[in-house]
């Protein structure tokens, strides 16, 4: 049986944020987050932490702040099970500019989600938080001033991207995973990381969330990326680390659905960053900086940088379909942007070692490729570049196989004959030289990056 959205918050009115429960060893902080859908069911998700410090963070101000604020993003995800219309927060107080933060987070990151389950939801009424918790006490312990980077690790190209620009200031870095599987960790290795230099978080989901979505409750897609900015900053704080580097590029900015504010992206998008930083900076005491390196750059800047390193090509993975398994399923949307996005720059003998085929020959991956060229009003709902970097990258690999006197892929012989090829042939391609400068890198970074992507460019600092 199927619930309608309107159904549920009639039946279903009231979501709490009871509480957050922190058991702290020497070794180990496991956070307990306590929620719970009034008349429905209660939910209990997990973060665990390895702790490196003999400090005393369970009282810690700043700790318990940044702890209540991801409970606070963690909560989307069992919220819209049955999305009540009004959301009690029994811990940690809010003032109106922290609620307007969430409500902005949760109605723009739920942008997909309200699409798919054709809800008409607007941001004033969505949902209302009413804070009914006290301030944390105890002191503040902002992180030292200094060149320490953590590196938050996907799995995928953009992440070793930032590894490698920043492998000049390697001894100062670490790497900040997720649930680690084959591709973050190996990143890491293959990078030089040991697992002295890894900082990985374990988070569980609580499996009444997953049996009520059995029975036809709510679910979709929720702000993955916003609980990886909350989490990295947990990671850096505890460790005395002042930065946490993101690799979200410039093309997450981009919308999924045409003429819409839909972004599959949004929590990876310049305003969620913006967003982000600066609540990290009013709200946290804790002096970590958050920031994306790879936002001045084009998704055809970082592919090339990419094509440069080899040794990560039999290790990165960024396809959701086959993460458990750790490979490629080279049957979904984001293996073909991969395999596209790259085409410029390696030989397909290359990419059909990558993927286990030639996905441009695949007859099968039409509709597929007609969304990520702009020919329907939906891109994919998956994390891929713009539609005119696409279209960009398909006229730079024709006229490269051409000059080589291949064979043209079944996909790019179509693609051959159509008028967005005689389009995009003739528009200038501004990717491969794009900065964009509406980002929020730090100079020292900034430097690295533009020294190693941009040939060391004065002009664009």
């Amino acid at each position: 049986m199927t619930h309608t959205y309107n159904e549920l918050r009639k039946t279903y009115t009231e979501f709490v944020y009871k509480s957050f429960d922190i058991q702290e060893t020497e070794c180990e902080i496991k956070i307990t987050f306590n929620f719970e859908i009034t008349g429905l069911s209660s939910f209990a998700p997990t973060w665990t932490m390895p702790k490196k410090s003999d400090r005393n963070f369970k009282d810690d101000r700043s700790f318990n702040e940044l702890v209540f604020a991801l409970g606070m993003t963690e909560l989307i995800s069992y919220w819209k099970i049955s999305c009540p219309p009004t959301v009690k927060v029994l811990c940690g107080k809010l003032d109106e500019s922290q609620i307007r933060f969430f409500k902005k987070l949760y109605f723009s990151g739920l942008g997909e989600f309200f699409y798919k389950n054709s809800i008409q939801a607007e941001i004033d009424d969505f949902m209302d938080i009413v804070s009914l918790g006290e301030e944390f006490k105890g002191d503040f312990h902002p992180v030292s001033e200094s060149r320490k980077a953590l590196i938050a690790i996907g799995g995928g190209k953009d992440s070793i991207v930032s590894l490698q620009v920043l492998r000049e200031n390697k001894d100062n870095n670490f790497c900040f995973i997720i649930n680690p599987r084959g591709a973050t960790l190996n990143s890491a290795y293959t990078a030089g990381y040991s697992d002295d230099r890894i900082i990985s978080f374990n988070r569980t989901l609580d499996k009444n969330m997953l049996e009520l979505n059995k029975k036809g409750f709510l679910n979709g897609h929720t702000p993955f990326s916003a609980i990886v900015a909350f989490s990295s900053v947990i990671a850096a704080y505890m460790n005395d680390i002042k930065y946490v580097v993101l690799s979200n590029e410039a093309s997450a900015n981009e919308s999924t659905v045409k003429n819409s504010d839909v972004n599959h992206q949004y929590s990876k998008s310049f305003e969620f960053e913006k967003d982000f930083h600066k609540y990290v900076l009013l709200f946290t005491d804790s002096n970590v900086y958050y920031f994306s390196l790879l936002r001045p750059m084009s998704e055809l800047q970082i592919a090339g940088y990419f094509s440069k390193f080899p040794k990560f090509h039999k290790v990165f993975r960024s396809c959701n379909a086959g993460s458990k398994e750790d490979k490629w399923c080279a049957g979904c949307s984001k293996c073909l942007f991969v395999s596209i996005i790259l085409s410029p720059f390696l030989s397909t003998e290359r990419l059909t070692e990558i993927f286990g085929k030639n996905l441009l020959d695949e007859s099968t991956m039409e509709g597929y490729f007609s969304q990520l060229i702009g020919l329907v009003d939906e891109k994919p709902f998956e994390c891929v570049g713009s539609i005119r970097e696409v279209n960009t990258a398909l006229v730079m690999t024709i006229k490269k196989l051409e000059g080589k006197g291949e064979r043209l892929p079944f996909l790019l012989m179509k693609y051959r004959k159509s008028a967005l090829f005689k389009e995009f042939s003739q528009r200038k391609n501004i990717y491969e030289s794009y900065y964009n400068k509406e980002n929020l890198i730090p100079d020292y970074f900034k430097d690295l990056l533009i020294r190693e992507c941009y040939n060391g460019k004065e002009d664009l600092k």
